[in-house]
């Protein structure tokens, strides 16, 4: 593991005037800032690992504005970039292929209705889009090397990112979620025959992300290891991050505000607790943080950089959700 320097990977801003940049560090990396803060051309964090996260990459997007063109362009492993523009109400979800990007124009662009199921499939990056009244805003499962980005999440009836069924590789970040209950799942059931499945996978990374008001969830883990949470910010939950079921969760960093149970490792009716280890987080009007056991750390094998735990409203509030990418 590294962390405390800059990331190996070019990170780029996508988009807004007044930008500047600056070649920093030994590497003579490339940042690219405006007032909007940074925005990352790939993915920090599990995504970025044993393979690449780019969807469609590079090439041409396509616009959409209508269900129809939205559901027949979306399946399919060739290499695409769709992007969204205005509302587009669904009545069913959303089944997205492999090699895709699904991306919103400016900071208005909505899916309705019905969520985005990524199931079966890899390389899919979904970014700048507010996804609202769904079953499921997000739904991962049997898939790897996926990253959901600058997203608007709320007001569904289920989850808003789970993750389940032997997914792996994926990346969850700068993400702006309120008002919901049950947020973010990863690993869905307590039974053995499930827990062969999710041995060894459902590795995860959890960065920058604000739970705003959503009560539970944030994520509640069972038996992945190691699954990191840094970065996020905490605002009026019930509770943060629950491991279970002998999971494993690095939690460094975040900043907790007026939340009951900052972490948990034994929660409802889950028969067997998991392991979590806590640094660097703030606590403000919150409960203890619960923690238990080790989590083999050496197995995280990205490059990261942390920002300051005290700074992370401002930072994190200003930068996250939609609009903040090119329109």
């Amino acid at each position: 593991m590294v962390h405390g320097s800059r990331t190996s990977r070019w990170r780029v801003l996508l988009g807004h005037a007044g930008t500047t940049i600056v070649l920093s560090g030994v590497c003579a990396m490339l940042f690219v800032r405006s007032a909007q803060g940074w925005a990352e051309a790939t993915p920090t964090g599990w995504a970025g690992v044993a393979g690449e996260t780019i969807g469609g990459g590079d090439i041409e997007p396509v616009d959409i504005r209508d269900a129809d063109t939205l559901n027949r362009l979306a399946i399919g492993s060739t290499a695409k970039v769709l992007r969204i523009h205005g509302t587009i109400r669904l009545t069913d979800q959303l089944r997205v292929g492999s090699n895709t990007t699904l991306i919103g124009a400016g900071g208005d662009a909505t899916i309705r209705g019905g969520g985005i199921h990524v199931r079966k499939v890899d390389n899919v990056v979904i970014r700048n889009l507010t996804i609202t009244e769904a079953p499921d805003a997000v739904s991962i499962e049997e898939s790897h090397h996926i990253w959901v980005d600058h997203c608007d999440l709320s007001k569904c009836s289920d989850g808003l990112v789970d993750i389940k069924r032997g997914s792996d590789y994926v990346t969850v970040s700068w993400n702006h979620f309120h008002d919901h209950r049950k947020t973010c799942l990863l690993g869905h059931s307590d039974k053995q025959n499930i827990r062969a499945i999710d041995l060894g996978h459902l590795r995860v990374t959890y960065h920058h992300n604000y739970f705003d008001g959503t009560q539970t969830r944030h994520p509640r883990v069972r038996f992945a290891s190691p699954v990191h949470v840094y970065n996020n910010y905490y605002r009026d939950n019930e509770y943060g991050i629950a491991a279970l079921m002998d999971s494993g969760v690095i939690v460094e960093n975040n900043y907790f505000e007026d939340v009951e149970q900052p972490t948990v490792t034994q929660y409802g009716d889950s028969p067997d607790p998991g392991r979590l280890i806590e640094r660097g987080n703030v606590y403000v009007r919150s409960g203890e943080a619960q923690t238990r056991g080790t989590v083999d750390e050496s197995t995280l094998i990205y490059r990261y950089q942390m920002d300051p735990a005290d700074k992370l409203p401002q930072i994190v509030e200003s930068g996250c959700g939609v609009g903040k990418l090119e329109k």
